[in-house]
């Protein structure tokens, strides 16, 4: 890995359910995530320009994937507006489990179980 690349290339977020992740992560960030299957495996892809360099990623449905809320956590990009994205969490079937928090000159953090059981990272940089 060289200092000038990404440090994290792809991520995975394990679901159980493909179409109830998909609607909740759709509805607190207000996206569209593309369905693709593999086989016995079910993903939908977070929205990025192909070819931009910027990280990609995935909610998975598969015999491998299984959902948690411990272990590696991955922070979700939400900017410019994290309160958006924190007052849609509840209603869309997730948990906040730590508040917006600031982390000095990097911004803010939270940490939300998902509709699947996963803890992920809220992230933003105002």
């Amino acid at each position: 890995m060289h200092k000038s690349s990404n440090s994290l290339s792809w991520f995975e977020i394990p679901a159980t359910d493909l179409a109830r992740a998909q609607t909740f992560y759709e509805t607190i960030f207000d996206i569209s995530l593309e369905e693709t299957n593999t086989g016995e495996t079910k993903k939908a892809l977070f929205p990025v320009d192909t070819g931009s360099g910027e990280v990609i990623g995935a909610l998975v449905q598969s015999p491998y994937h299984i959902p948690s809320n411990e272990g590696s956590v991955i922070y979700l990009n939400a900017n410019p507006a994290m309160d958006k994205v924190m007052s849609r969490v509840e209603s869309a079937g997730g948990k906040i489990v730590v508040p917006k928090t600031s982390v000095d000159k990097y911004g803010n953090i939270a940490f939300i179980i998902d509709s699947e059981g996963n803890k992920v990272g809220i992230h933003s940089t105002n």
